[in-house]
């Protein structure tokens, strides 16, 4: 933390506003068809029981681009699920007319599944990125990948699963929270007027639980809207937290249109359009959540 608030102290600016959009997007096992000693995946490649082929891959990737790129090529994209930076490197020469650099470090999630961050080089100037890792010794998770640039300073995170029960991994989503809430308060003690950006899959529905910060999902939840379907419950698992500086100062949304979902036959009306059901790959696959955006007035 200590390196944090001397980086901060050094590049810390007057606020100001600009346009600006942001996406975050849980794109669902974005994984590099090899196996390696940092990410021993073997489901995820071409003898494994996904048949992960460099064709699928190649398709998924620009499934992502796509997304990207309807949405107006939001100058900063927060990434979950993502393997490693060959995935990225990838997804950004899907897009080459766009002048995206990557940020990314390699956490110790068992799956292999990072954080990630693509940002407009010709608008944002990066001035410090780090890693901080949560610390779930048994249970190791996804790091929560922190970036200042030109004067935002976004965390992205993907907090862990409920997997085993919500309330059974609860207090694992709370040591990462008070990771982030570690973060924030180191920003806001060198600068009060910080604009801050908290955004990723926090694997829960949506609630002001990282004080100051301000959960911007929170109408939406309210309405029924949602970025990610179990069975026939909507729920708003994507969100996006800013910092009193920010909050009159944007809107957020989520980016749903129709080609991202299709029929819900089980359960009724839509669902996200996956790249696996089950074990039956569709080509014109996406993942299991919908993206939001936050726009910056």
């Amino acid at each position: 933390m200590r390196q944090l608030l001397l980086i901060i102290a050094l590049t810390v600016a007057c606020a100001s506003f600009s346009q600006t959009t942001i996406m975050s997007y849980n794109v669902e096992n974005f994984f590099y068809p090899e196996t390696d000693s940092l990410n021993p995946d073997v489901e995820y490649t071409p003898d494994g029981a996904r048949r992960w082929t460099y064709t699928r891959f190649y398709n998924k990737a620009e499934q992502i681009a796509r997304v990207i790129a309807n949405a107006g090529h939001p100058s900063i994209v927060c990434l979950n699920e993502v393997e490693d930076a060959n995935c990225l490197t990838t997804l950004c020469r899907k897009m080459p007319h766009y002048p995206y650099r990557f940020i990314h470090f390699d956490s110790p999630d068992k799956r292999g599944i990072d954080v990630a961050i693509l940002y407009d080089s010709t608008l944002f100037q990066l001035h410090n990125a780090q890693h901080f890792r949560v610390p779930l010794p048994e249970a190791p998770t996804r790091d929560i990948l922190y970036a200042h640039l030109n004067d935002l300073h976004i965390l992205a995170c993907h907090l862990p699963s409920q997997l085993g029960g919500a309330k059974a991994t609860q207090h694992k989503r709370e040591i990462a929270q008070q990771t982030i809430s570690q973060i924030v308060d180191s920003i806001l003690r060198i600068d009060t007027l910080a604009q801050i950006i908290v955004c990723g899959d926090m694997n829960m529905s949506p609630v002001d639980n990282l004080p100051p910060l301000h959960n911007k999902m929170l109408k939406m939840a309210k309405n029924g809207q949602g970025t990610h379907k179990y069975k026939s419950q909507w729920t708003c698992l994507d969100q996006f937290y800013v910092s009193e500086a920010l909050f009159d100062h944007s809107t957020v949304e989520i980016f749903a249109p129709a080609w991202l979902q299709e029929e819900d036959r089980k359960f009724l009306g839509l669902k996200p359009k996956r790249t696996f059901i089950g074990f039956r790959y569709s080509r014109s696959g996406f993942s299991d959540h919908l993206p939001i955006l936050l726009h910056i007035l």
